[in-house]
C-alpha cells in the first residue's frame, strides 16, 4: 500500500485529466515488404509520368496567374478581380483538379452543397494533416485564404498565391491580427462580390487522430462559417505530414507511387453564430470543432501550435520532444503561464531530470531540493504527482507549481510564512526558528533538512536572512512553496481543531 493515501481528485480539477490523444503531431509510416516492391517498380515507371505532369501543370498554372495580375496596381488589389482578370482566373481550379488527378486522386467524393459567399464567407477546413489540402479546394471551388506575406514571394506558387487575393498576415506588424479580421469583415460584406474565404483553424498539421484547439482568429469576425471536413480513407497513408514523422518530400514521392488515392470530403451546414459566440470567438470556434469532431467521429484536444514549439524546446534539453505536450491552450487558460514562461519551466524541470528520460522520481526530485530524502520531501512531491505513479512528468509539474504555488497568493504565503518564522520579529530569520516553525508543521522534518534548507536561503552565511533573502529564494524555488502552504494549513487547523476534527487536503486543489 502506499505510504501515503490517494488523493480525491475534485470535480474541477478533472479538467486536467490527460486527453485522449496524447501526441497528435506524430506519425509513424509502416510499409509491408510488398509495399516496397510496389513502390519500387511505380518509381521507375509510374512516378516519372506523374512528376513531369505535375511540373508542367504547375508552370501554366504560374503563367495563368501571372497574366490575370499583371500590370495591376496595389490599390486594385484591394478590390475583386473583374473582367478578363476573373475570366482568366477561372482556369486554375480546372488546373488544380488535374493536379489532383496526377497525384492518384481520380475520383473524389464529396458530400453537402457549398453554400455561397453571401451566406457564408469563410470556410473552416480541418482536420489539417496535409500539403494536399489545399489542394482539395479545387474540388468544389476556388477560394482565397489567409496567407503570410513572405508566401508571395515563393517561386511558381507565389503567383498562383497571389492570384487568389488572399488575405496577408505580416509577422513582423502588430496590428496584423487587428487588420486580418478588419478585412475578413470587409469581403463578408461585400455581397457575394468576393470568392469564400478559406481557413485551416488548427494552424498546424495533426495526424488527424483527433481535432486540436481551433484558432480564433477568423471566430472573432462573426462571420457564419461553413465547415468542411477532409478525410483520406486509405489503406496505406502517405498523405499525413506531422512534425514527428515521414518528410514532405517522401510522403509526396510515396503518394505518386499510388495507383489510387482516396479522398471524402463533407460539406457540413453553414454554422451562424449566436449573440454569444458572436462576442466570443473562442466560444464560436469551439462550438464548430465540436460540430467537425462529430462527423469524423474523433476526440478533440486542447493542443496548439505552441505545444509543438515546446516539444523543440524539450529537445534541446536533451529530452524527448514528447515532454513538450502539454495541452497548451488548456494549461496556459487555466493557469495563466505563458508560452516564454513554460519554456523556462520546462529548462527548469529537465535541470530537476537528471537521466533525461522526461520523468522526474521523488530521488531526482529530492536531489533538486538538496534535501535528503525523508517523509516531508515524499509528501511535497506527492502534491505534484497527480496520478500517485511514483514519477513527475512536465505537464504535472506545471500544474503542481500553479497548484502549490500560485502567483495570486504566493506574496501573501511569504509575507505570513516569514512573519510566522520571525519569532523574536527583530526582521530576520535564523535556523532555530525556522526549526521550530517546520517541524511543527512537519514532524518528520529533521534537523539535518532544516539546516541543508536554511543554507540554501543563507547564501551570504550570515546565520540569519532578511525578507527580501527569503523572497528571493522562495520566487526562484517555487518547489518549497508547498512546505511553507502546509504550516499555513496547519496553523489554521490548529485554530479550529476544538470545533472540529482535522482533514487533511490538497492545498488550493479545488481551484483548479
Amino acid at each position: 500500500m502506499s505510504e501515503f493515501p490517494k488523493r480525491k481528485v475534485l470535480l474541477r480539477a478533472q479538467s486536467f485529466i490527460q486527453p485522449e490523444v496524447h501526441n497528435p503531431f506524430t506519425y509513424e509510416l509502416k510499409l509491408t515488404g510488398l509495399d516496397k516492391l510496389k513502390v519500387a517498380f511505380l518509381s521507375l515507371t509510374l512516378f516519372p509520368l506523374r512528376l513531369l505532369s505535375l511540373s508542367v501543370l504547375v508552370l501554366l498554372a504560374s503563367l495563368i496567374s501571372k497574366l490575370s495580375m499583371a500590370c495591376m496596381k496595389e490599390e486594385d488589389e484591394q478590390q475583386p478581380l473583374t473582367g478578363i482578370r476573373r475570366i482568366l482566373r477561372k482556369p486554375l481550379r480546372g488546373i488544380g483538379r488535374a493536379m489532383l488527378f496526377c497525384m492518384g486522386f481520380h475520383w473524389v467524393k464529396v458530400k453537402g452543397t457549398l453554400s455561397s459567399s453571401e451566406e457564408a464567407p469563410i470556410l473552416a477546413i480541418a482536420p489539417h494533416s496535409s500539403f494536399i489540402d489545399p489542394l482539395a479546394l479545387a474540388v468544389f471551388c476556388l477560394p482565397s485564404g489567409v496567407s503570410r506575406e513572405e508566401n508571395d514571394s515563393i517561386p511558381l506558387l507565389g503567383a498562383c498565391i497571389r492570384a487568389t487575393q488572399p488575405v496577408y498576415v505580416r509577422r513582423g506588424d502588430r496590428n496584423s491580427r487587428r487588420q486580418t479580421i478588419y478585412e475578413i469583415k470587409r469581403r463578408a460584406n461585400s455581397g457575394r462580390k468576393w470568392p469564400h474565404i478559406v481557413i485551416f483553424p488548427e494552424g498546424t498539421c495533426t495526424n488527424r487522430k483527433c481535432l486540436i484547439t481551433f484558432k480564433p482568429g477568423a471566430f472573432y469576425t462573426g462571420c457564419p462559417v461553413q465547415p468542411v471536413a477532409i478525410k483520406y480513407p486509405n489503406r496505406m497513408d502517405t498523405v499525413t505530414w506531422t512534425w514527428s514523422g515521414p518528410s514532405a518530400l517522401t510522403l509526396f514521392w510515396l503518394t505518386l507511387c499510388q495507383f489510387h488515392n482516396n479522398m471524402e470530403i463533407e460539406l457540413l451546414p453553414v454554422y451562424k453564430p449566436d449573440t454569444e459566440e458572436i462576442h466570443d470567438g473562442k466560444l464560436f470556434a469551439r462550438n464548430v470543432r465540436d460540430k467537425v469532431a462529430k462527423i469524423l467521429e474523433v476526440p478533440v484536444t486542447e493542443h496548439t501550435y505552441e505545444d509543438t514549439r515546446l516539444m523543440v524546446q524539450a529537445s534541446k534539453q536533451n529530452l524527448p520532444s514528447s515532454v513538450g505536450l502539454v495541452e497548451y491552450e488548456k494549461i496556459s487558460s487555466k493557469l495563466s503561464i505563458k508560452l516564454d514562461s513554460m519554456k523556462e519551466l520546462l529548462n527548469r524541470f529537465a535541470e530537476i531530470d537528471a537521466d533525461k528520460d522526461g520523468l522526474v522520481n521523488v530521488q531526482e526530485f529530492a536531489n533538486y531540493l538538496n534535501l535528503p530524502l525523508t517523509r516531508a520531501v515524499k509528501r511535497v512531491f506527492s502534491l505534484y504527482d497527480r496520478d500517485n505513479s511514483g514519477f513527475l512528468d512536465f505537464r504535472e509539474y506545471l500544474i503542481g507549481l500553479a497548484l502549490v504555488s500560485q502567483p495570486g497568493k504566493i506574496e501573501e504565503v511569504m509575507e505570513a510564512a516569514f512573519q510566522a518564522f520571525d519569532m523574536d520579529g527583530d526582521g530576520r530569520v535564523d535556523e532555530t526558528e525556522l526549526r521550530h516553525i517546520l517541524q511543527s508543521a512537519h514532524p518528520s522534518i529533521t534537523d539535518l533538512d532544516v539546516n541543508c534548507l536554511f543554507n540554501q536561503v543563507d547564501v551570504k552565511r550570515k546565520g540569519s536572512v532578511t525578507f527580501n533573502e527569503f523572497h528571493e529564494f522562495a520566487v526562484s524555488h517555487p518547489e518549497y512553496g508547498a512546505l511553507f502552504i502546509n504550516r499555513e494549513e496547519n496553523q489554521t487547523d490548529s485554530a479550529s481543531a476544538s470545533s472540529k476534527p482535522h482533514q487533511g487536503h490538497l492545498p488550493h486543489e479545488a481551484e483548479a
